[in-house]
C-alpha cells in the first residue's frame, strides 16, 4: 500500500505562543492510504528510518472512511518520532494524525514553558478535531473524524491520558517537589525546574498556563488509547479522575525502562484505571524502543536512542505494537476488548 502524507500548521487563536508574539502554532502531520498510482518521494535525510511517502497524494478510496488515530510524541520530540506507528496503522486500515507540540518539540527551539506545561499538549489534539475541515480538504468523507482513537509515547502518554479525563493535581517539576540530588528535568531539558520561579514572575503566558494545570481536558471523542511508556508525570494525576476514565487504555512499557520505570509509572497507572490493561515487554527493553529505528546519522549522533539489547529487533517490536493497537481500536466498542485478556503479563 502506498503511504500518503500531508503536513501543515494551524494556529489556535485562543492560546498564545510562548513568546506572546501571536497565537499558538500547531504543526501537524497526516499519514493515510494513498491511491495505488500515487508517486512516492525519496525519504529525506533524518536520524530516523522512514518509509517513502506520496506527498499530498489522493487517498485510496474504500467503502468506509478510515478511522483516525491521533498521535502525541515524547518530550522534545516531534510527530516524525511516531512515523513508525503511523505507517503501520495505515497498513492496518487507519489514518494517523500527529502534532508537534509548541515549545516541547525538536522542530523549533526548546522552551522551558513547553516542557513544564505538558497540559497544553492535549488541547492541541482536540483543536485538530475541532478544526478538521482546515486539514482534511479533499480527504473529507474519506477519514472518519467521528471514529477517533489516540496513542502517545512518554509525555505523549500523559497528553493522551488528559484526553481520556485524567486531571493533574501537580507538576513533577514544581520547585517545592524537588528532592536534593534528584532530577530537575528530563534528558532533553535537565534544568527545567530551575526556570519555573522566574517564569512565574516574568511571563504572563506562563502564569496563565500554569493556572490551568488542574483543568479537565477530557475529550469524549477519543474512544480508546494506547499509552506507551508513561513517565513520572502521570503520578501527578488525581486518583479520583483516573477512576472516572471510562475509555479503554492499553499501557505498554519495557521491563528495563530507566526513564519511566514500569512498576513506578505504568503499574501505578494501570492499578487506578477501571478499563486499563498493561503489558510489560521483557528482554531488557528500554524507554526508546518506542522511537523509530535509527539511520547511520542517528546512530552517529545519539546511539543511545537507537540501540537495543542483543537479539532484539526493534522493527519486530514495532510490528507487534501496531498489531496490538489495531486490535484495541477495532474492538473498542466491546465492553472488554479482546486484546485486554492477553495483556496483563510480562512477555
Amino acid at each position: 500500500m502506498k503511504l500518503g502524507f500531508r503536513d501543515g500548521v494551524l494556529c489556535d487563536e485562543n492560546r498564545s505562543s510562548w513568546d506572546a508574539a501571536g497565537p499558538r502554532p500547531i504543526s501537524w502531520s497526516l499519514w493515510y492510504p494513498a491511491a495505488d498510482d500515487a508517486q512516492s518521494d525519496v525519504p529525506e535525510r533524518s536520524w530516523f528510518q522512514k518509509a517513502a511517502v506520496a506527498r499530498d497524494a489522493p487517498i485510496r478510496p474504500e467503502a468506509r472512511p478510515y478511522p483516525l488515530v491521533l498521535l502525541s510524541h515524547g518530550t522534545g520530540g516531534s510527530a516524525a518520532g511516531l512515523e513508525w506507528l503511523a505507517r503501520r496503522l495505515v497498513d492496518r486500515g487507519f489514518a494517523a494524525l500527529g502534532v508537534s507540540h509548541h515549545g516541547n518539540t525538536g522542530i523549533e527551539p526548546y522552551r522551558a514553558e513547553g516542557f513544564a506545561c505538558l497540559w497544553e499538549r492535549a488541547p492541541d489534539l482536540s483543536y485538530m478535531l475541532d478544526h478538521c475541515d482546515a486539514w482534511l480538504s479533499d480527504l473529507s468523507g474519506h477519514i472518519d473524524t467521528n471514529n477517533v482513537f489516540a496513542a502517545g509515547f512518554s509525555a505523549g502518554a500523559y497528553s493522551v491520558m488528559l484526553l481520556l479525563g485524567a486531571v493533574a493535581q501537580f507538576s513533577q517539576f514544581e520547585p517545592s517537589r524537588m528532592k536534593p540530588g534528584g532530577a530537575h528535568g528530563p534528558r532533553e531539558f535537565p534544568d527545567l525546574a530551575d526556570h519555573i520561579p522566574a517564569l512565574l514572575r516574568t511571563s504572563d503566558v506562563f502564569r496563565d498556563s500554569w493556572s490551568r494545570m488542574s483543568e479537565s481536558y477530557r475529550d469524549d471523542r477519543i474512544k480508546a488509547a494506547l499509552i506507551c511508556a508513561p513517565g513520572r508525570s502521570v503520578l501527578g494525576f488525581s486518583e479520583e479522575s483516573l477512576k472516572a476514565v471510562d475509555a479503554p487504555a492499553f499501557i505498554l512499557v519495557g521491563d528495563a525502562d530507566r526513564a519511566s520505570p514500569a512498576e513506578e509509572c505504568s503499574s501505578w497507572l494501570h492499578a487506578r484505571l477501571r478499563r486499563g490493561a498493561l503489558r510489560i515487554f521483557g528482554g531488557g527493553l528500554g524507554h526508546y524502543v518506542f522511537v523509530p529505528e535509527g539511520t547511520a546519522l542517528g546512530l552517529a549522533f545519539a546511539a543511545e536512542l537507537f540501540t537495543d539489547p542483543p537479539g532484539i529487533e526493534r522493527a519486530a517490536i514495532h510490528d507487534e505494537i501496531a498489531d496490538l493497537s489495531a486490535a484495541l481500536f477495532q474492538d473498542s466498542g466491546i465492553t472488554a476488548p479482546r486484546v485486554f485478556s492477553e495483556a496483563q503479563r510480562t512477555l
